[in-house]
């Protein structure tokens, strides 16, 4: 199988480096930072953190470079997704099964723009890049497929892939929907990032004062009115994954607040922006997650100015 991956940065390259080290998948990477990609292709894309290892991936910020695959994982950021899948999509002509890897929702429509067998996707996988050539891989988590209902992936192509994901240590499940699992961690994203983009905070010390734990846990309400409202039945509570990932990654700095401290746009339209769209559609108020994107919009724009 030949598997490409739209965007190496941290899920991405944690995804690249672990199916390279399968016999039976050929990965190549496609990523915009060059200097990202000359270090991969000089001394392999290295994971360190929990897992320790080097890998031989073909990386490229050429997409015009990649041959025709089997299979895609798309983990870009949301911002970057439509122009990523429009510069790849020649080499997932013929079928090829796409997977979007992304946080939040909205992304699945992007992809199926320009390809046509596209599966939702959702991992609690978490990491950031070190360095050139170097993912840091911090929070360890499990990892769901399923076929995206206007464009679906056979699942049978779902299947191989999670297969190929477990068999290289990330394990993966196969879902005939998939909604569930995307929108649980939807809800955990949309309250837990905001709020630590805002702060500055680490999830754990986030949890730990009881007026910001306040706040996520009316976040977390807000969305799962809205999934409630659109038919979508979670597959976990968002509230206790709060909680546990308190414990468990207590010092962890969610992508959005890695992106507030590099002044890099957000992905808030995604997260809270999208939980704010389907609640109008359905019918559903969000004021606090409205309230969340308007402030990290706010952070965003004074960028301008400095």
């Amino acid at each position: 199988m030949r598997a490409c991956i739209v965007g190496c940065g941290a899920i991405g390259g944690l995804f690249a480096a672990s199916l390279a080290l399968l016999d039976d998948v050929e990965v190549w990477a496609y990523d915009a930072d060059a200097a990202h990609v000359a270090a991969i292709r000089d001394g392999g894309l290295r994971l360190s953190g929990l897992r320790e290892l080097t890998a031989p991936v073909r990386a490229t910020s050429d997409a015009r470079e990649l041959p025709r695959c089997d299979v895609a994982i798309v983990a870009t950021k949301g911002r970057h997704t439509r122009a990523a899948i429009a510069a790849t999509a020649h080499a997932l002509a013929d079928g090829a099964a796409v997977a979007s890897l992304h946080n939040g929702i909205g992304n699945e429509e992007l992809l199926a723009e320009h390809v046509g067998a596209v599966m939702r996707g959702t991992t609690f996988q978490g990491g950031r890049v070190a360095a050139p050539g170097e993912i840091a891989w911090d929070t360890a988590g499990e990892t769901w497929l399923g076929p995206f209902e206007p464009a679906p992936a056979p699942f049978a192509a779902v299947e191989r892939l999670a297969d190929a994901l477990t068999r290289a240590g990330l394990p993966a499940h196969a879902l005939p929907d998939a909604r569930g699992a995307q929108w649980t961690k939807l809800i955990f994203n949309a309250a837990a990032n905001p709020v630590a983009a805002l702060t500055g905070l680490p999830h754990g010390r986030i949890c730990a004062q009881p007026p910001l734990r306040a706040l996520v846990r009316g976040l977390v309400r807000e969305g799962v009115a809205v999934a409630e409202a659109l038919g979508v039945r979670l597959d976990a509570d968002p509230d206790a994954l709060i909680d546990r990932a308190a414990v468990d990654a207590y010092g962890h700095r969610g992508s959005m607040l890695q992106d507030v401290l590099a002044r890099r746009p957000t992905e808030i339209d995604f997260l809270s922006g999208g939980i704010v769209r389907c609640g109008r559609e359905a019918g559903v108020p969000t004021p606090l997650n409205a309230a969340a994107v308007a402030l990290v919009k706010g952070v965003e724009s004074s960028w301008e100015d400095a």
